[in-house]
C-alpha cells in the first residue's frame, strides 16, 4: 500500500506540478544565478536564474507523461502481439518471436539514440523509439504466460460454446493474465522514464527552455565544476527515487501473482 500511494503521489505531482510551482519555470535571472537554498528559493536557482524547485515539479508532467505513453503503447503492441502469437501459434508465432528477438538482441538505448536522432528531437521521437524498443519486452514475457492460459480447459469449453477468438482472448485470456500484464508495465515505467530521460540528457528528447527531468541533469553538468550540485541533484534524485519505487511494486505484484 505504501509503495502504491508513493506512485500515486508522483503521478499527482506531474499533473498538479505546474499549478503549485512557486515561479515560472522558464523566467531567467541572472542577478539570481546560481544561489543556494534559502526562504525565496528552497533549491536554490540554476545557471540562468531560474527556480529549481519551480522547474522540478513542471518537469515531472513531461517525464511522467512520456514513461507513462512508452508503457501504455508498448504494453498495448506488445500484448496484442503475445496473445496473437500464442493462440495462432506454427508460423505466425516463429515469425514474430523471430523478428522480436533481432530486436531484443540490439542494445535498446542504441536503437532509442538512432530513432530519435532520425526523427529529430522533441517529445513524440523519444516516445516511439522507446516503444519500439520495449515491444519484444513486453511481448516475450507475455507470450509465455499466455501460452500456459491458452493449454488450460476452459479455453476448449470456450471454443467449443462457439465464442470467438477475440471473446476469448479480450475477455478470459487477457483478465486472467492480468497480474502479469500489470507488473510487467509497472516494472517498465522505471525503465522508461530512466531512459526518456537519457535521450533528453543526450540533447535529443526535450529540448530547452523546456523543463524535463533528464534534460536538467544535462544542464547541472557545468554547475557541478563550481560547486553548485542542485540541479542535476533534483532531478536526478527524483528519477532514482521514481525508478526504484516502480520497480519494487512491480516485484511485489509480480510476487503475490507467483504465490497465487
Amino acid at each position: 500500500m505504501l509503495l502504491a500511494a508513493i506512485c500515486l503521489t508522483i503521478f499527482l505531482i506531474a499533473i498538479v506540478g505546474p499549478y503549485l510551482a512557486p515561479y515560472s519555470p522558464e523566467d531567467a535571472d541572472i542577478l539570481s544565478a546560481g544561489l543556494g537554498p534559502s526562504g525565496a528559493h528552497w533549491l536554490g536557482t540554476d545557471a540562468l536564474g531560474r527556480d529549481i524547485l519551480s522547474r522540478l515539479l513542471v518537469g515531472a508532467r513531461l517525464s511522467i507523461a512520456g514513461a507513462s505513453l512508452i508503457v501504455a503503447l508498448s504494453t498495448l503492441f506488445g500484448v496484442s502481439i503475445a496473445l496473437a502469437c500464442a493462440w495462432r501459434g506454427g508460423i505466425l508465432d516463429s515469425i514474430m518471436m523471430s523478428a522480436l528477438n533481432i530486436v531484443f538482441a540490439i542494445p535498446g538505448l542504441l536503437i532509442a539514440v538512432i530513432l530519435s536522432a532520425l526523427m529529430g528531437a522533441g517529445f513524440w521521437p523519444p516516445v516511439i523509439a522507446l516503444t519500439v524498443v520495449y515491444v519484444p519486452f513486453i511481448a516475450r514475457v507475455i507470450r509465455s504466460a499466455a501460452l500456459r492460459e491458452r493449454r488450460r480447459a476452459y479455453v476448449d469449453a470456450c471454443q467449443i460454446a462457439g465464442f470467438s477468438s477475440w471473446r476469448i482472448n479480450l475477455r478470459h485470456i487477457a483478465p486472467n493474465i492480468g497480474s502479469i500484464i500489470l507488473a510487467q508495465a509497472t516494472i517498465t515505467f522505471g525503465a522508461a522514464l530512466m531512459d526518456f530521460g537519457a535521450i533528453s540528457f543526450l540533447g535529443l528528447g526535450i529540448q530547452p527552455p523546456q523543463a524535463e527531468w533528464g534534460l536538467m541533469v544535462a544542464e547541472g553538468r557545468s554547475e557541478l565544476l563550481e560547486g553548485s550540485y542542485q540541479l542535476s541533484m533534483s532531478a536526478g534524485l527524483m528519477i532514482i527515487i521514481t525508478v526504484i519505487v516502480f520497480n519494487v511494486l512491480g516485484e511485489r505484484i509480480s510476487d503475490r501473482y507467483g504465490r497465487a
